[in-house]
């Protein structure tokens, strides 16, 4: 029989006789995975058959004892699966709004999207600047998103607060370029100005440096002390 069919492989398939041979043994290989899938599901439709069955035996007992069903038996049903969980009550409702002036590294971790480290970086940034006098100003900070940002505001309540300002008439140029509006470059020509025409008196006066524009002025302004 195996020489006939190792012959009819040969002149019709064009095997030798070692890939006729590995081919009979493969057959019934293939043959075992086909039918795997379709014996595996017979035999878990029979396991559900059964537990169904329990079931039912068991629902009949308790109706027996006069006992209403709360809750299936089965093992595959969990009654929490019919709670539906929301992402809120939200989060923002269950916590106290403070304004953004008070929140320290950790307090901001609430928001989605802030970790240790852009926590971090928000507060840094709001000591060297002296404080947000308006919530753009968080578009500044290094690497924030936009959407963060704008979860921020579901969490806190933005308060303008400048804490800390300029002493314009008394920094060197090294403290000056501390703050992060002006540079290094900037602050020499501050210095220089004020060493050869005297002490600024108001914002307007740094127009007179007329390198500078008005936009940069009205940016700065705010944070200055004269």
């Amino acid at each position: 029989m195996k020489e006939k069919i190792y012959f009819w492989l040969k002149t019709n398939l064009g095997f030798s006789r070692k890939e006729s041979k590995g081919f009979v043994l493969l057959v019934p290989v293939l043959l075992i995975l086909g039918v795997s899938p379709d014996l595996i599901r017979f035999v878990k439709n029979q396991n559900s058959e059964k537990i169904y069955l329990n079931y039912l035996a068991k629902v009949d007992s308790l109706e027996r004892k006069g006992l209403a069903l709360a809750a299936s038996p089965l093992p595959t049903f969990n009654p929490q699966d019919t709670v539906r969980k929301f992402q809120g009550q939200r989060v923002s409702e269950r916590i106290n709004r403070i304004n953004f002036s008070e929140a320290d590294s950790i307090t901001l971790q609430i928001v989605p999207g802030i970790g240790p480290s852009t926590a971090s970086r928000i507060v840094k940034y709001r000591e060297n600047l002296g404080g947000f006098r308006s919530q753009s100003q968080l578009k500044e900070v290094y690497g924030l998103k936009e959407e963060t940002i704008e979860a921020i505001w579901e969490y806190f309540e933005f308060d303008p607060s400048i804490f800390r300002k300029i002493q314009i008439n008394q920094l060197d140029p090294q403290e000056l370029a501390k703050h992060p509006y002006i540079s290094f470059q900037e602050a020499k020509v501050l210095v220089a100005y004020r060493k050869q025409h005297g002490k600024f008196d108001s914002p307007s006066d740094l127009l007179q440096i007329k390198i500078f524009k008005q936009e940069w002025v009205d940016k700065i302004g705010p944070y200055l002390e004269f």
